[in-house]
């Protein structure tokens, strides 16, 4: 393998080059690959729901309700082990024993994904008596405990994937992830086909099969992902499974303080978009539909910001790791600037394409859909500018994570998303009766508190960095890591 200079080499040193023109090409080698992972988690959840949803409706319920509660305290897991990343990118930054100081990184990972999963596995044992109490339908809750009786015990080996493809990602290494990650869109389709219906011999399972075919892709990508750190040339001298029993409780409490508020962050989200959900039901099943269909154009297209921000973290942790203020303003900034161009065209689809987009997933010709495509109509004008801010927030957030900065932005995501987001779509929808577009017009604008707080923090950290530092530091002594090329 050769050295992937551009990653990690301070931009002074390479002439004939403009530091920008660098930055933006070692974004996007690294963003690239993380969305089309991103993408492809999302097509493994498509895949369940499509083929739950040829048990019916009843069925498709179930698994709805059951795959909220657990996607929500997956949402908290994979927050905490995304603090891998800059601990991992920062190492690379300063260059100092990069392999031992890495490894301490990727098994306390490893342990803190798994001290998160167990309660986690636990509280979704009381599922049924937390949905009764919120008076869902007892059949309905029966057969939600019968999914998660398999489907709970994702959560581990699920958490173990993300931790690893997190280190490969701060590593600049994605590939295997990606991947790993396609191969498992296969396993989970055929694992559901054997085992829902009972296929090959095997007893037709229903949902409990459908949760545990879920179960075992997760293992697979774990198990899968975990041989590759031992066969793979350019990672085996990671030694990342050497001496994996010791603790390191110092890492393992650094890790959970940079993490948690990482998780919280994205639970807060999470928590929104399914209140939203909640009050659209208020309005009727029109709306609700119409909300899902907004809301699943915004979260496929999220993927890409979502992929631009991961990669920021690993960039902006690097610049930080080596002392170079410059880099890290440069990183951050690149990757807003990119992360807004590729929204603003994602917003004038929305915008250009809503007719063609809805009849993707509605048939406006039925005689009971015209309310939902007028709801839905306008949902997406809305979500054409949600897209903006949701990018720059979720950019934003991954760049000050590249500084451990994660416990101030947990606090303005949690009175942007709620404080802001929740409670004026709530007093929009219902007192002042704008109804759906009032709870729409409620989260872009609370997205919007949280994008324009998070880049201003970014702003002021990068400012201060070049306080402390007396001037740009970048190329002044910086030594250069040889790192290997994804």
């Amino acid at each position: 393998m050769t050295a992937n200079r551009d990653s990690i080499v301070p931009h002074s040193q390479r002439p004939g080059i403009s530091a920008t023109a660098v930055e933006v090409r070692a974004l996007l080698a690294l963003a690239a690959p993380l969305t089309l992972t991103n993408l492809a988690q999302i097509a493994i959840m498509t895949t369940d729901v499509v083929m739950i949803g040829t048990l019916g409706p009843h069925a498709l319920a179930a698994s709805a309700l059951g795959s909220a509660l657990m996607f929500t305290l997956w949402m908290f897991g994979v927050g905490v082990v995304t603090a891998v990343a800059p601990f991992v990118a920062q190492a690379r930054g300063r260059g100092r024993d990069i392999q031992g100081e890495s490894r301490r990184t990727f098994q306390q990972g490893l342990w803190a994904a798994t001290i998160v999963a167990l309660p986690c596995v636990g509280l979704l044992m009381l599922a049924g008596p937390l949905l009764l109490a919120m008076g869902q339908e007892p059949t309905l809750v029966a057969d939600t405990e019968i999914y998660l009786q398999s489907l709970m015990w994702c959560l581990p080996p699920s958490l173990w994937f993300i931790t690893m493809r997190t280190f490969l990602s701060a590593i600049e290494r994605t590939r295997p992830a990606v991947l790993v990650t396609i191969a498992a869109i296969f396993f989970n389709a055929f694992g559901n086909w054997v085992l829902i219906h009972g296929e090959l011999g095997f007893p037709a399972l229903g949902l409990l099969g459908a949760g545990l075919a879920s179960t075992l892709a997760c293992l697979f990508m774990a198990v899968a992902l975990g041989v590759v750190f031992l066969v793979e040339p350019g990672l085996r001298r990671y030694r990342v499974w050497a001496g994996f029993g010791r603790r390191d409780w110092a890492r393992l409490r650094d890790l959970l303080a940079v993490g948690v508020p990482i998780g919280a962050m994205m639970t807060l989200e999470c928590a929104l978009f399914s209140g939203a959900t909640l009050a659209m039901g208020l309005i009727g099943a029109e709306a609700v539909a119409a909300h899902q269909i907004a809301l699943q154009c915004a979260s496929v297209t999220f993927m890409i910001p979502l992929g631009i921000g991961q990669a920021a973290t690993v960039r902006v942790g690097v610049a930080a790791g080596r002392g170079d203020a410059g880099g890290v303003a440069r990183a951050g900034w690149t990757a807003l600037v990119l992360g807004a161009g590729i929204m603003a065209t994602a917003a004038l689809g929305f915008l250009l394409l809503a007719g063609p987009i809805i009849g993707l997933f509605l048939d406006s010709a039925q005689p009971d859909a015209a309310v939902t495509v007028a709801y839905a109509i306008g949902f997406l004008f809305f979500a054409a500018i949600f897209q903006l801010a949701d990018g720059a927030q979720v950019i934003a957030a991954g760049a000050l994570r590249g500084l451990k900065d994660t416990r101030v932005p947990m606090l303005i995501a949690g009175a942007g998303y709620w404080g802001v987001g929740g409670v004026l779509g709530l007093v929009l929808a219902f007192p002042l009766g704008w109804g759906g577009n009032g709870i729409w017009l409620g989260l872009t604008l609370g997205l919007a508190v949280v994008a324009i707080l998070l880049v201003l923090r970014f702003a002021e950290r990068t400012r201060r960095s070049r306080r402390l530092s007396g001037n740009d530091l970048a190329g002044l002594g910086a030594q250069p890591v040889v790192v290997e090329v994804p």
